[in-house]
């Protein structure tokens, strides 16, 4: 095999996107995103996937060149199964649609994306890289709940963590942007998009982090509650006469930021907050309540933080969240320079004062680099 471009799709329920990279340098020949599946004139996955080789096609970068070493397909939930990049293979699929129940949302749209780029080329390696992945290295008295064993261990019920291809390329990048090699550094991960996540990360290896079994636990978020006591689903079933389909509904879509204060957009609530909206300003506190809850926690378990890394759409741009999420914080070594922290910018960079014990970075993520990096060191190999 002598091509170095990887084409990598991640298939959701109604959208695919893609993006097209070449690994001898890490450049990006082609992206996109088809939209509106099944709801206009694409009406399945297969038009999706075909019209992405059109697209392709009409750029000189079809699906039948020989320069294309294999297609990296993004999966959101790998369960205990698969904890590595994995070459897809029928046994591959079929195990991948068994973890369906624990991801009904995702699971099955990216094995339908699997499906037919299989279908459109089925002489080419075929890579599946997992959300939950990065993660898998947990010790268990992180990943466990503290539920009856036989029960959890029957149903899977115990802590995954989600956004795995993002903290494993951010960890890399800090250590990276620090000169140092990423098995000397202890990271905190600070994912902060419409779905929010932290992980812990010691030299490198994931020891704990913020989502559990599906993405609904930890950070609040967009219009996720975050972590809540159990016992309000029961109330709300008992008392409230809610259905289990409307209190996932009401957890997932109706809370977190829009829940608060009926906006998920941190530039909106930012500008809110400007005019004096006590909702607005009541949404960021409890935002960056938890989220400093989470830095304190995951201090403790690393024992030593040598960088905190704000990462995805809100932690890279609202110097806002980053400034309050570290403020008041000098007792754990972290101090942020206002100046550092106004600046907008694409690339990686500190935000910490020369002083500061802990630096504190803004590290772009880049899932697409690292599925498709993943998925040409597997075939390659």
């Amino acid at each position: 095999m002598n091509g170095s471009r990887v084409l990598v799709l991640n298939s959701g329920s109604s959208s695919v996107k893609y993006q097209l990279l070449d690994m001898a340098d890490g450049g990006r020949l082609a992206s996109g995103i088809v939209e509106r599946i099944g709801h206009g004139p694409v009406a399945d996955h297969a038009a999706a996937l075909k019209q992405v080789a059109e697209e392709l096609a009409e750029q000189g970068l079809g699906l039948d060149s020989p320069e294309l070493a294999a297609v990296g397909h993004r999966v959101v939930h790998g369960g205990t199964r698969f904890t590595e990049p994995t070459l897809i293979t029928d046994e591959v699929v079929a195990e991948i649609e068994k973890l369906v129940p624990l991801a009904p949302l995702h699971n099955p749209a990216n094995v339908t994306g699997i499906k037919v780029a299989r279908a459109l080329r089925p002489d080419l390696p075929q890579v599946a890289v997992f959300d939950t992945a990065f993660h898998a290295t947990m010790p268990e008295e992180a990943a466990r709940y503290a539920l009856d064993r036989a029960t959890a261990d029957r149903y899977g019920v115990r802590r995954y963590g989600f956004h795995g291809t993002s903290h494993a390329y951010v960890s890399r990048a800090t250590a990276a942007l620090l000169g140092r090699d990423v098995s000397e550094v202890n990271t905190i991960v600070l994912h902060l998009g419409n779905g929010a996540s932290a992980s812990a990360v010691r030299g490198g290896v994931c020891v704990d982090t913020s989502m559990g079994l599906t993405p609904l636990e930890g950070l609040v978020m967009g219009t996720r509650s975050g972590d809540l006591d159990p016992a309000a689903i029961f109330h709300l079933a008992r008392v409230g006469g809610m259905s289990i389909d409307g209190i996932d509904a009401l957890l997932n879509k109706r809370s977190g930021l829009l829940g608060l204060c009926g906006d998920n957009d941190m530039r909106e609530i930012g500008r809110r907050m400007g005019e004096g909206d006590s909702a607005a300003q009541l949404a960021f506190d409890v935002y960056i309540h938890r989220l400093r809850k989470y830095v304190g926690a995951y201090t403790a378990v690393l024992g030593r933080v040598d960088a905190i890394a704000f990462t995805a759409g809100v932690g890279e741009n609202s110097a806002a969240v980053r400034e309050a999420a570290m403020r008041g914080l000098p007792a754990f070594g972290i101090e942020v320079d206002a100046v550092r922290n106004a600046v907008r910018g694409t690339s990686a960079r500190l935000i910490s004062t020369e002083t500061s014990r802990v630096a504190v970075a803004v590290v772009p993520t880049d899932e697409e680099l690292e599925i498709a990096s993943q998925a040409f060191e597997l075939v390659t190999a």
